[in-house]
């Protein structure tokens, strides 16, 4: 469609890619600037303390500062206790500078330094050149070099990139057996083709299974081959594998999402995972099915407390208790404010438990918009901790507790709370044993909000009665552009109740229609999309089961 042959928008495609990526000097600028710097280091060698205090002092009048004095004193303390050694101020000096820099930087000889740089010149130069055909040949021929066949689903997505302009939308090797000779033949994919989507869920990593993800690993992260991977479902990733993912988190510049859901997260995965934390530039974190609870959520807290990068943490179906776990959850939503969606639904937090994460969103200022807590055996009784906190929440904006015995008395709990919250958009009560009692409780609260966007009710008893409540709201509402209910219509005693069902149905989705179009072009904020289906827009809340 572009007028390019096959070659040119191949190398139209990766000359964007590594543009972004990667930009040399010209050799003898990488050249001077190496030697400038070895020259200064002999230069330091031959330094004593005495001049470094004075280059400080006139550091400090160039940028009109005063010199630190407890600096001038730890450096005339060194002074001090290098006389008492015996050895002159000189030799202390740069005995000292000498120490220091063998820990820490060493240099190959300046003829390595130039090769190595030359050298990658080189290969991506080649690659500009190269089209999908070339690139699908490599592969073949590094697959006999190592001894492999082909992956026949490698090469039938490799032919469907063939207008690929920047990033690949996917790779999928998810289900395919791949032993470490079946990784090493990969590279020649992988560099020359990025991708937005790798998964290698499922991924039956055979014999060698550490060497053959620590090396997939090692060439996500030096060819920057994806923005979202999905190790999901690898249990046999052993310690190297875990510490290959750990070394990719903490230098990848372009990862943003990672899934690594169904494995147990034992001790030293925890570890390698929370280390990487502490400096990842992750931003979504899917971690469902990993059997957190206890000293594994305990690890992977003490490092989200200082995370500042994550915004969304998925940890649904980890059996977390209301207890020890919850305290943990509590504590991290208390020292961390760049949160923004906390998803905890099907574990068991109970009553106690939600306690404990409205103790800690009633300290907070900025943080969390999003919180799931459905399928957690909550009750009415838990309503009364959500009562106290709501009404001082200023950023929480989705709430889904689909799937609790909340009730009537639960809603009736609510309705002060939600009638004085002003940043709620959504909230999800489906499956939660209300009846036409309940359904009347929502529609006064929907009567006085000004802000709710959306309220998902179904698989609840809602007959008649309670749908002409929510109809009537409907009539002063004008934020409400999406209320969710039942497909089929309930059982009722009279036949002409069913009809009335059908009437009302129909009547509140053309309000709900007529809301959306007026609110189009205002200041209402849009729905987020589903994490687990990007496809259409809807909103984190519970999907339509089968009944």
């Amino acid at each position: 469609m572009t007028g390019l042959s096959e070659e040119e928008a191949t190398s139209q495609s990766l000359k964007e890619g590594r543009e972004k990526r990667v930009s040399f000097p010209p050799d003898e600028q990488m050249v001077s600037d190496f030697v400038e710097r070895r020259a200064e280091l002999q230069e330091a060698d031959s330094l004593t303390l005495t001049d470094i205090i004075l280059a400080y002092k006139q550091s400090c009048e160039k940028h009109h500062v005063k010199p630190n004095p407890k600096a001038l004193d730890q450096l005339k303390d060194i002074a001090h206790s290098r006389r008492m050694t015996g050895l002159s101020e000189e030799e202390a000096t740069s005995q000292s500078l000498k120490e220091g820099r063998e820990k820490r930087v060493s240099f190959p000889p300046d003829e390595q330094m130039v090769s190595d740089f030359v050298e990658r010149r080189a290969e991506l130069q080649e690659a500009d050149s190269l089209t999908l055909t070339d690139i699908i040949l490599a592969y073949k021929q590094s697959c006999e070099k190592h001894h492999v066949k082909p992956n026949p689903k490698a090469l039938d997505q490799l032919k469907q990139i063939t207008c690929v302009t920047g990033r690949a939308r996917c790779f999928d090797l998810s289900g395919e057996r791949l032993d470490y000779c079946s990784c090493e033949s990969l590279e020649e994919i992988l560099k020359s083709v990025q991708f937005d989507f790798i998964s290698l869920q499922g991924a039956e990593l055979e014999q060698n299974f550490h060497k053959g993800a620590s090396s997939l690993l090692d060439m996500f992260l030096y060819y920057e081959s994806a923005t979202h991977l999905d190790m999901s479902s690898n249990s046999g990733m052993g310690f190297s594998g875990w510490l290959s993912l750990s070394h990719l988190l903490r230098q990848s510049g372009c990862l943003w999402r990672l899934d690594a859901c169904n494995m147990p997260m034992v001790d030293y995965a925890a570890q390698a995972l929370s280390k990487a934390l502490l400096t990842s530039r992750l931003t979504v974190l899917h971690l469902e099915n990993t059997y957190l609870s206890g000293k594994p959520l305990f690890t992977l807290v003490g490092a989200l407390k200082r995370n500042v990068a994550l915004q969304e943490l998925y940890l649904s179906e980890n059996n977390l208790n209301g207890y020890q776990d919850s305290m943990q959850l509590g504590d991290l939503l208390k020292y961390n404010s760049t949160l923004k969606t906390l998803d905890l639904s099907n574990n068991t937090m109970s009553d106690s438990g939600l306690e404990d994460i409205c103790d800690a969103l009633s300290s907070q200022k900025t943080g969390l918009r999003t919180l799931i807590l459905s399928n957690n055996h909550i009750t009415h009784l838990g309503m009364s901790h959500l009562q106290n906190v709501l009404p001082r929440l200023k950023t929480l904006e989705t709430l889904n507790l689909g799937k609790n015995n909340l009730e009537n008395r639960g809603i009736h709990t609510l309705k002060e709370s939600l009638m004085i919250n002003r940043s709620l958009l959504q909230l999800g009560l489906a499956s939660t044993g209300i009846t036409c009692e309940g359904a009347v409780t929502l529609a006064e609260i929907l009567a006085e909000s000004p802000q709710i966007q959306r309220l998902d009710i179904r698989q609840n008893q809602v007959l008649a009665g309670g749908l002409m409540a929510l109809s009537l709201a409907l009539k002063i509402n004008r934020s409400l552009i999406r209320l969710d209910l039942d497909q089929h219509l309930k059982e009722e005693k009279e036949d002409f109740l069913v009809e009335t069902q059908k009437m009302l149905v129909s009547r509140i989705s053309d309000v709900c229609a007529a809301n959306a179009t007026a609110a189009k072009g205002t200041a209402l904020r849009p729905a987020s999309p589903d994490p687990a289906d990007c496809a259409e827009t809807t909103y984190p809340l519970p999907t339509q089961t089968a009944d």
